[in-house]
């Protein structure tokens, strides 16, 4: 889905759909998700800009993946997805950007994304719910991951791999820009409160 517009619509639907699937009030998800009624509604309705971090905290309320919330499901058994279909949902300074390629529909769901970290720009995540397994594999360029405060450096050609559930940044390092490649399995089930 290249158009906003359109992406902010599919968002909006599978949000609602998934609420009333879980049988919450917007007031429950909103309280279990961290985000306000008033905000939640706007969002239902297509309105709005929803930032990676409220995806991400809704996701893990409703017990599904990111990417459920930002595509159908698939149709057939193979599902390719390609690049211009596929809008950033975090953009920080002189390009860096995080894409949610797809996620897999498997019992322990994979997300994919793709990451461009511009030099010294720096994205901190929230801990995930427990079970949450992230890797990462640099393509090119070097990026530093901060796990509970401790730096690693992960270079080109390199992959780590760490519990999503503490807190963590990615910050691009070096002179060039880092392309990386994350996965980031799911437990299976729904959240904790779902």
């Amino acid at each position: 889905m290249s158009d906003p517009a359109a992406a902010l619509r599919a968002v909006a639907h599978n949000v609602r759909a998934a609420r009333l699937r879980a049988g919450l009030s917007p007031d429950e998800l909103g309280r279990r998700a961290q985000v306000g009624k008033g905000a939640l509604v706007a969002l239902e309705k297509a309105q709005g800009n929803p930032d990676l971090a409220t995806l991400l905290r809704l996701a893990e309320a409703l017990g599904i993946s990111a990417s459920a919330l930002m595509q159908g499901s698939p149709a057939g058994r193979v599902r390719v997805v390609a690049s211009d279909e596929v809008v950033p949902l975090w953009t920080g300074e002189r390009g860096s950007e995080a894409r949610l390629v797809l996620t897999t529909s498997a019992a322990t769901p994979v997300e994919i994304w793709r990451w461009r970290l511009a030099p010294g720009v720096e994205y901190p995540s929230h801990p995930h719910q427990a079970g949450v397994v992230e890797t990462v594999s640099v393509t090119s360029g070097r990026m530093v991951l901060i796990i509970d405060g401790v730096e690693h450096e992960v270079g080109e050609g390199q992959t780590a791999t760490f519990d999503g559930d503490t807190p963590h940044a990615y910050r691009g390092a070096g002179g060039a820009t880092c392309d990386l490649v994350m996965t980031v399995q799911l437990p299976p089930g729904p959240a904790p409160g779902a």
